[in-house]
């Protein structure tokens, strides 16, 4: 039986898509509001990649860091990051806001 272009071509991209979804398993989201990230402590998976979104509602720029992370990015005021992370081995790891360190504190519990 022959299997025409289209018919190919729809299957390439489903593989990839499938692909591409089973890679990343899930988004997370962190904000800053006052100078506090919130929830102050997120549970997120050991041992696969996942997707951070850091919102900042604030006016003035946070920057997210870690060094457990190995991350550094600044969140402008009313605007969000994106931080691609993972795999994660099962710890915590401890992050902070650069411009606010006495207040900007939190970890990520890998499980």
């Amino acid at each position: 039986m022959k299997i025409n272009a289209v018919m190919l071509s729809a299957m390439m991209l489903a593989a990839v898509l499938c692909g591409s979804a089973s890679a990343m398993d899930g988004e997370y989201e962190l904000v800053i509001k006052d100078h506090h990230f919130s929830p102050p402590s997120l549970a997120v998976p050991a041992g696969k990649k996942f997707k951070l979104v850091v919102k900042n509602e604030d006016a003035t720029a946070e920057e997210f860091e870690s060094y457990d992370l190995n991350r550094e990015k600044v969140v402008a005021g009313r605007s969000q990051i994106t931080v691609f992370l993972g795999p994660l081995s099962a710890k915590t790891y401890k992050y902070f806001g650069d411009f606010h360190q006495d207040t900007a504190q939190g970890t990520l519990e890998a499980k």
